[in-house]
């Protein structure tokens, strides 16, 4: 026989046999991860609005007394969304905010966002969901990578809250957000860090085309809130840790106010992040009937994709912190450091009132508290909080 054939046959016989191999570890792969992320709440709708809600795309039933408060946000919910809660860890997600990726998915079933600079005057936001999002599987996007100081303020939800993103800064030096991921005790099977690089598909995946334009590949990754939780029970990351500790254990929650006080006429809020980037510039506008605020970004209405509506909150923090390059030898500078620890001015505004405070930040995993000027903590109005991060000086006209 030709040796030749020979040498072709057996390196064709190889390629089928690796193309198999890898056919039947991606097949088991997919299998094994659409069983582990498949949602399971824990309670089901039930009743003559079951297949009615079911239709509109409710995992739970959300028609009953709202009685519940969620230790998050303040707000109340039913009993059915509370025991979805109950056996769950807040969960937060890194949603990027460049001009290309709006409008996104998802964002406005978080119960806290916060929004800070993430390089080049481009702001990025670390949302919060628990409370809100048990109602509805939402995906979420685009998911993007981590900073140092987002860590911060996810330490104030438990040790261990689920952490989803896209890799993130990993310069050696303070800004190394991944690196302390792993010095927080986070990463491992005890832990509760989503990066994507290490879950990928089907927990995550890419959509080129998913705002009707084709946009770059780094704006593309997508999740769900269900996927999500779905990777953090199959991992045993619930509403308790390994050692049998509930979340709320290590959770200081802030105080709310649920008088329905008077309500002030402060209008409007605007500010920006930095001087040359007005495509971040925020435009918050109080609406008075409906006693919340709706969001503008950049000159245009904040909308959530999915949800086809603005972003509204019923409290909105600015914050002032100190804003310093890492100087850790990445290219341009570009890996920025704000002083999370520590205290500071801020403004809280709620029922159309603003005031003047004070926050204070005691250790990483101390929560972030807003005090008046007579040293009282703050309380919220129930419901959705938004805290924008400024740089110490910057301008805020209200």
């Amino acid at each position: 026989m030709n040796i030749k054939k020979v040498f072709r046959r057996k390196n064709l016989i190889l390629i089928i046999g690796f193309l198999g191999l890898y056919l039947f570890a991606t097949g088991l792969s997919f299998a094994f991860f659409s069983i582990a992320i498949k949602p399971e709440q824990t309670t089901t709708i039930s009743g003559q609005k079951q297949e009615e809600l079911k239709k509109q795309g409710f995992l739970v039933d959300t028609t009953g007394p709202k009685t519940e408060i969620c230790p998050i946000n303040g707000d109340k919910y039913t009993k059915a969304e509370k025991d979805a809660w109950q056996v769950r860890r807040p969960l937060l997600v890194m949603i990027e905010n460049h001009e290309d990726t709006r409008p996104q998915s998802g964002i406005s079933r978080a119960d806290v966002v916060y929004e800070a600079v993430a390089e080049g005057g481009i702001t990025r936001f670390m949302a919060v969901f628990f409370c809100d999002a048990q109602a509805r599987e939402s995906i979420l996007g685009p998911v993007r990578s981590v900073r140092t100081y987002f860590l911060d303020w996810a330490s104030e939800y438990g040790k261990f809250p689920l952490y989803a993103h896209v890799g993130g800064a990993n310069t050696p030096g303070p800004a190394n957000a991944l690196g302390q991921i792993e010095d927080y005790g986070w990463g491992g099977a005890t832990g509760n860090d989503l990066n994507q690089f290490a879950i990928g598909y089907p927990a995550f995946w890419r959509d080129y085309e998913r705002m009707g334009r084709t946009v770059l590949t780094e704006h593309t990754m997508y999740s769900t809130t269900e996927r999500l939780w779905g990777v953090g029970k199959a991992r045993g990351w619930t509403d308790k840790s390994a050692d049998g500790e509930e979340w709320q254990n290590y959770f200081d929650p802030w105080k709310f106010d649920y008088s329905n006080g008077s309500k002030g006429d402060v209008g409007k809020i605007s500010f920006g992040f930095w001087d040359n980037s007005p495509k971040y510039d925020v435009l918050w506008i109080y609406d008075t009937e409906n006693n919340l605020y709706q969001r503008n970004n950049g000159g245009q209405p904040h909308k959530d994709l999915d949800y086809d509506q603005q972003v509204t909150a019923k409290n909105v923090v600015v914050q002032f912190l100190k804003e310093s390059n890492a100087n850790d030898g990445y290219e341009n500078n570009l890996h920025l450091l704000y002083g999370t620890i520590g205290e500071g001015k801020a403004l809280v505004f709620s029922n159309g009132k603003a005031i003047e405070a004070k926050w204070m930040k005691k250790t990483r995993l101390a929560r972030t508290k807003f005090y008046d000027n007579s040293g009282e903590e703050i309380k919220f109005v129930p419901g959705k909080i938004w805290i924008e991060i400024l740089p110490v000086g910057n301008k805020v006209t209200y």
